[in-house]
């Protein structure tokens, strides 16, 4: 019998010690522990929404549709918050602002962030309705601004200029507590995160929450380069129509010895930094399974609030297929690329029928997307 006890308190000791993957409930309150900052990436299904806390300060970034606005609520108070210091809706698509109107009516908040991009729709028209219910004015924060999040800093990337989808015009951020750095893109592709890495200095980040819930058109070779995450969150929907995460992404992460997590398989993942270390709820992702586009992405039917990947055909303005051009321009990064390619600039764009030779003497590069 005493060995059996004493075989228990081992047990007990060895999970404590493990770390928060043996903690049934690893976050039940607001944490207050001194360089103790949390991320809960929270499974709100085909949207994201992760809440971060540090010194016991909070920050919201994004709050998923409008069916998971009661969920999110529930679950911040599970984790005793009653303010959101920060609440960051990094664009206006209805998987990340849909649930905001809950949250902003049940808490308290002390500053708004939002993207510059606005909507014409209902999914908006709430949120501001809601905003102007509680008297909240939201700003666009600058690139480059820095704001405290108890000991964390958090940096202001992005958006970094003006751009003609709400995607790139994503609010986008790195958190830093000590010598951990969290980086979070929205849906942010390829032109804004080149605009980024530009601009931006150091994007070197232990933990990626991948951009356009692991969308090919997100985490684009150069940033990926400035980023060389060693860990990698994929929010995203188990059997969504979009096919994320896409096998593109996933091959980059593989290939380059990233840790993936997935909300589609785990559920709720957390991770805890104490300034020096990461550590995961869950253990990483072994299935490496890409997504299968259904609905929607076989159909060619335009998702109803833009949250699918954006292709040529939903900007309009393409010619005929007997009047296509031969490639597509993007006068700003010099590439060129195919008109079917579904990373194609909604800005600093022209059509081109000129020879691919032509191009490439005249400093373009070609697409790795699409290999034109």
């Amino acid at each position: 019998m005493k060995y059996l006890k004493k075989l228990c308190v081992m047990l007990l000791v060895l999970m404590l010690g493990a770390g928060l993957a043996s903690c049934a409930d690893p976050a039940a309150a607001v944490s207050h522990e001194p360089g103790r900052m949390e991320a809960h990436f929270i499974d709100v299904g085909q949207g994201d929404s992760t809440l971060i806390i540090c010194d016991g300060k909070t920050m919201l970034i994004d709050a998923g549709d409008d069916s998971q606005g009661t969920a999110i609520q529930n679950y911040l108070q599970k984790q005793g918050v009653k303010r959101l210091d920060y609440l960051v809706l990094t664009h206006p698509d209805s998987d990340h602002i849909g649930g905001a109107p809950v949250i902003i009516t049940k808490f308290d908040i002390g500053q708004v962030f939002m993207s510059d991009y606005t909507k014409d729709n209902k999914t908006y028209e709430k949120l501001v309705k809601a905003l102007e219910y509680k008297r909240l004015a939201y700003q666009t924060p600058e690139v480059g601004s820095e704001y405290a999040l108890g000991a964390a800093r958090v940096r202001i990337l992005g958006p970094a200029g003006k751009y003609g989808n709400p995607n790139d015009a994503s609010v986008a951020l790195m958190i830093q507590n000590g010598d951990n750095r969290f980086l979070f893109t929205g849906d942010a592709q390829e032109d804004a995160e080149e605009d980024m890495a530009e601009l931006s200095g150091d994007l070197s980040a232990d933990v990626y929450h991948a951009g356009h819930h692991g969308s090919k058109t997100s985490t684009s070779e150069v940033f990926f380069e400035r980023v060389r995450p060693s860990c990698a969150v994929i929010s995203c929907a188990e059997g969504n129509s979009y096919g994320h995460p896409h096998a593109q992404t996933l091959n980059t992460f593989r290939m380059n010895g990233v840790k993936v997590y997935r909300t589609d398989e785990e559920g709720t993942i957390i991770a805890v930094s104490d300034g020096k270390e990461i550590r995961f709820d869950v253990p990483a992702s072994e299935t490496w399974k890409a997504g299968e586009p259904t609905g929607s992405a076989s159909s060619g039917k335009k998702p109803a609030d833009g949250t699918g990947d954006p292709t040529g055909a939903e900007k309009g303005g393409m010619a005929s297929a007997a009047e296509e051009p031969s490639y597509i321009l993007n006068t700003k990064n010099k590439k060129f690329h195919r008109p079917e390619c579904d990373s194609l600039p909604a800005v600093n764009r022209t059509e081109s029928s000129e020879s691919r030779e032509s191009l490439l003497s005249q400093g373009y590069a070609p697409c790795k997307r699409c290999n034109p």
